[in-house]
């Protein structure tokens, strides 16, 4: 195996682990091997060719793309002296991008429970083997966030100079270490409380709300500022000790600007010792951590009978055939039971469900916008289909796609009633609560008098949903396909599609200015929509399952 530069450079720092009782020889063999392995594992933002073989460790070579990331939070450096607002909204961008990868990337590195099964039969410590996967952990997010701050860093210290500089490393270590920290507390928790097949899905969501929790703190750090005359201000509240964010900001207004207010001072010493208190948090749990990642390792066998009897009959509203009832059926299933499918799909339905209100919520500050009730803001409902393009392209993939052969060899009377079963399911088990949820505040801040719109709404999601499946999926099975090659994708055409619900948007808001044009706009929309159907997934359209 490689003797690493990374080992090489921990080995200055060997005298730390032997203090705190590791056995540093076998933590640093263990090190070795993961590292070794992880020349294998593909990085979920680096977009591969998977039909070439790619040699060396692919995760090291994506590290310019996020240094090409790393980009975007440069011109926040340019905001004058405003060091609270600069670094508050460097940190938030930074803690975005690491979360999320933590979130993508290395969850199965934390919830491996492979060192216990094959390093722990071995006479090896436990606490060199818990050592060595926060180790391993924390060598790659110094890596993502080396190469993310790289640009920016470079910037800062020909703009803000060398002290501002060298706090920022400081203060960039104890994010990193919060960061690290925080995930593995929430995994600790949930490992805590749940069990089996259950905690899988708790774990599953947990994944989810953090990403869709990130993007929420973006707005509450954004309102966290005002701009008064182009002037920025920051004034202390109480619900700021719950952004993180702004307490690594607090540092730079304490010691740069001398800025000697309680909440800066209450904020600085959060950023100091909530990532120390975490760690050793962290580490105490560590031993009884381990023994919870057994709990993956048990299946539960809990009942989906009455899920199955909901399917079951909207399989009987929305199929024509038994041959489509069957496929809504395995579609539903499968989108329930498919966790890598949830972890991808779900967070952009959080989104498609915050993101309106967001809207919203800003028009309610705008003071042009008068009576609310009265306006036309209903139409950021269609906010809510953005996510229809990722979504169904993602019914492509699949952790079981090996089994796929069997929709190959089963015979058919509707060749496409596979097709038409699963496109199906999404709309009525993903797309539909969205709508619904939506629906149901909507009606109750703009009236009833909205109900043709949200009419004519839910039809140009479904003419979106059969666009979207004729562009995206229509030449494969669904899930038939590995996941690995869920990033061998056109992301501008996805981005396209999405903003087709925009266009959506458009012709609704033109069709408002005539009078009944929303019901001639809904029998439109109605017209289209059967005619698309009908074209797209005629029976003689043999090549739709050609995978």
């Amino acid at each position: 195996m490689n003797d690493f530069s990374s080992l090489r450079f921990l080995d200055r720092f060997q005298f730390l682990f032997r203090r705190l009782g590791i056995d540093y020889d076998d933590m640093r063999k263990i090190l070795q091997l993961k590292l070794t392995m992880d020349q294998r594992r593909v990085p979920t933002i680096f977009n591969m060719d998977s039909s070439k073989k790619k040699q060396g460790n692919q995760f090291l070579k994506s590290l310019w793309l996020y240094a090409l990331y790393g980009l975007i939070s440069v011109p926040f450096l340019f905001f004058g002296d405003h060091y609270m607002l600069q670094m508050s909204l460097l940190f938030g961008i930074t803690m975005f991008f690491l979360m999320t990868s933590m979130i993508s990337d290395f969850t199965s590195v934390l919830l491996d429970v492979r060192d216990k099964n094959i390093i722990g039969t071995k006479p090896v410590s436990k606490k060199a083997i818990s050592a060595a996967k926060m180790v391993h952990v924390g060598m790659y997010i110094a890596l993502l966030a080396g190469a993310f701050l790289a640009a920016p860093f470079i910037v800062m210290i020909f703009t803000k100079g060398i002290l501002f500089s060298l706090l920022f490393i400081g203060v960039i270590l104890l994010n990193l270490i919060f960061i690290i920290a925080l995930t593995a507390l929430i995994y600790i928790f949930t490992l805590q409380i749940f069990s089996g097949e259950l905690l899988k899905d708790i774990i599953n969501y947990v994944q989810i709300l953090l990403s869709v929790g990130i993007v929420v703190g973006y707005q509450l750090l954004a309102r966290s500022f005002e701009v008064i005359d182009l002037t920025v201000s920051y004034t202390f509240s109480w619900w700021h000790v719950f952004i993180p964010p702004i307490w690594f900001g607090a540092p730079f207004e304490l010691l740069l600007r001398q800025n000697m207010s309680s909440g800066i001072i209450f904020l600085s010493l959060l950023a100091l010792f909530v990532p120390i208190i975490s760690i050793i948090i962290y580490a105490r749990l560590m031993p009884s951590f381990e023994r919870n990642l057994e709990k993956l390792l048990n299946e539960s066998g809990t009942s989906r009978q009455k899920l199955f009897k909901l399917d079951h009959l909207w399989s009987r509203l929305v199929c024509f055939n038994r041959e489509e009832r069957v496929f809504f059926q395995f579609a539903s299933a499968m989108m329930k039971k498919e966790r890598d499918f949830k972890l991808k799909v779900y967070p952009s339905l959080g989104f498609a469900l915050f993101f309106p209100f967001v809207f919203l919520f800003n028009s309610f500050n705008n003071e042009l916008t008068g009576n609310i009730g009265d306006s036309k803001m209903y139409l950021t409902i269609y906010i809510g289909s953005i996510m229809i393009p990722a979504a169904i392209h993602m019914l492509k993939y699949s952790e079981n796609y090996n089994g796929s052969w069997i929709l190959r060899t089963v015979s058919l009377a509707d060749s496409l009633s596979l097709h038409r079963g699963a496109i199906k399911a999404f709309f009525v088990k993903l797309y539909l609560p969205v709508f619904a949820v939506l629906s149901v505040v909507f009606l109750f801040i703009f009236s009833p008098r909205i109900a043709p719109d949200l009419v004519a709404v839910l039809l140009g999601g479904w003419l979106h949903t059969i666009i979207s499946y004729k562009l995206l999926n229509n030449r494969t099975y669904p899930f038939s396909q590995s996941f690995e090659l869920a990033q061998d994708t056109n992301t501008a055409f996805n981005i396209l599609l999405s903003l087709m619900a925009g266009l959506f948007a458009l012709v609704h808001y033109i069709v408002l200015s005539f009078s009944y044009g929303i019901y001639f706009y809904i029998g439109a929309l109605l017209i289209v929509t059967v005619v698309s159907w009908l074209i797209i997934f005629r029976n003689n359209d043999a090549q739709l399952k050609q995978g």
